[in-house]
């Protein structure tokens, strides 16, 4: 399993707007970044894992999408995107189910009948392509990925977030053919560590006016044939019925929700000692949460990008527990992206999409606007071998150089994060005024050549450092006063 999740309503973000942030943790996968534009996307789609065939819409909407580059070994897994009506997807995060629920309703599995494969129903691979390009509002998404699961079945266990401008909605699947979705709060952020979230649900709303729930139609009823209902009192509580509490758990997915909500709430719980509120095992962490102040996209990126700093697990340190959980930032995060719908501004500059590839914890993140025929070849031009070309390889060098030097290269990372950051900003601010009074796409297309040449010659400088900082570490160095 893998993945880390942040969603944050507009109350509780810095400036009003929708977030949705995901580190896609794969396998070292290489990543692009596309726009695939209005009505290109194909008529049928093909799944390279499971075989599945879909039939899609005749119309599409624009979209960016982040496939892997090689999409002949695994498949396409867009990653996230955002469309040409403001809205955001960001799928998927692995989460963890029981038994009880895999009997019930077991995933949709590949099989071989007489010398040929069976399609075994769509999942993280597919999504985003099934779904972002047809729907306006982050509702639809809920409704048009729920008719999808009810009628192809998944092969594995997805958590996903859609937004717009308005609304955020979390959804999870349940065994192979069910979900669940909830609209988070506006004044909460959520945290989702790879494990079954949402910790209450209102069956009422859902089967009625769907103001903030939404299941599938037979939910209920499931439940009470299989026995779902845990709770000690005849109560709901979804993780209780659908989720785990593992000692893999414990060592994989609550750690990360202890340091997420240490990190955004530390004022409202006591999170070390016996009486603590929460620990590291801690199986009934908030899903959502009112935060201690609004919320920034960098701290967003810094979360994701964590590894228990300031905690006797960071693994760069030298207390006794280093290392003993699984970090938020790892190395084979493909691919950190954040989905940022803005609001009191035009609708060509709603969307904002930020990313950090190859490595959070020591690689920048940077905004692209998403209103756009194209991208900056920095982005778009990803290979499957390794090159400084692109956005993708260069922060994988830089990432991998730091670890291997931490004590000596990670100034150079901070600074360097800082330093894309505040450029950015600087960028956005120019470019968001130069489109009130001019709202032309050339505009948006210029201001993200902007931002991604301010970020390579960063990103190269960086290189240089580190690069540095490991040629003088190298063992065969010596000096004899000749340099």
């Amino acid at each position: 399993m893998a993945c880390t999740t942040i969603l944050v309503g507009k109350k509780a973000s810095f400036d009003g707007s929708t977030i949705i942030a995901r580190n896609d943790d794969g396998s070292f996968e290489s990543k692009g970044a596309i726009v695939i534009e209005r009505n290109k996307a194909p008529k049928k789609y093909k799944s390279i894992q499971t075989h599945v065939e879909i039939e899609l819409p005749d119309f599409s909407y624009r979209y960016t999408s982040h496939p892997n580059v090689n999409v002949k070994k695994k498949g396409l897994w867009a990653a996230c995107g955002i469309n040409e009506y403001n809205v955001g997807m960001n799928a998927t995060e692995t989460i963890s189910s029981n038994p009880l629920v895999s009997g019930a309703d077991p995933l949709v599995e590949s099989k071989v009948i007489k010398g040929k494969k069976v399609p075994g129903g769509i999942g993280e691979e597919d999504l985003v392509t099934l779904v972002l390009p047809y729907i306006k509002t982050a509702r639809e998404g809920v409704i048009r990925l729920g008719e999808l699961l009810a009628k192809y079945g998944t092969n594995e266990r997805n958590g996903l977030a859609f937004n717009d401008e308005n609304e955020i909605w979390w959804f999870e699947s349940i065994g192979g053919h069910h979900f669940i979705a909830k609209k988070v709060p506006d004044d909460r952020i959520v945290i989702m560590p790879n494990q079954f979230g949402l910790d209450n649900f209102d069956f009422d709303d859902a089967y009625g006016k769907q103001e903030g729930h939404i299941c599938s139609l037979d939910l209920k009823n499931f439940m009470i044939k299989h026995n779902l209902y845990l709770g000690l009192k005849g109560d709901f509580n979804p993780r209780l019925a659908f989720g785990s509490h593992s000692d893999q758990d414990h060592i994989y997915n609550t750690p990360r929700a202890w340091f997420l909500l240490k990190y955004f709430a530390p004022k409202q719980f006591k999170f070390e000692g016996q009486d603590a509120d929460y620990t590291p095992l801690s199986d009934d962490i908030p899903w959502s949460f009112i935060p201690d102040h609004k919320v920034t996209i960098q701290e967003i990126k810094y979360a994701l990008a964590s590894y228990y700093q300031g905690t006797r697990f960071n693994p760069y340190g030298n207390e006794e527990g280093k290392g003993k959980y699984r970090s938020i930032g790892v190395p084979n995060t493909d691919i950190c992206g954040i989905q940022q719908i803005r609001t009191n501004v035009p609708e060509g500059i709603k969307g904002l999409e930020w990313a950090s590839y190859g490595g959070g914890a020591f690689t920048c993140c940077f905004p692209v606007y998403t209103n756009v025929s194209q991208l900056p070849d920095y982005l778009v031009k990803t290979g499957d071998k390794v090159s400084t070309n692109n956005m993708y390889w260069t922060s994988r060098l830089i990432a991998a150089l730091t670890d291997a030097h931490f004590a000596k290269a990670v100034i150079f990372t901070e600074r360097y994060q800082n330093a894309v950051f505040n450029k950015s900003y600087e960028i956005i601010n120019e470019y968001d005024a130069k489109y009130r009074e001019n709202n032309d796409e050339k505009v948006l297309i210029e201001a993200n050549e902007k931002i991604l040449k301010m970020v390579k010659a960063e990103s190269e400088k960086t290189l240089g450092d580190v690069l540095y900082v490991a040629s003088n570490s190298m063992k065969t160095r010596f000096n004899r006063g000749d340099n």
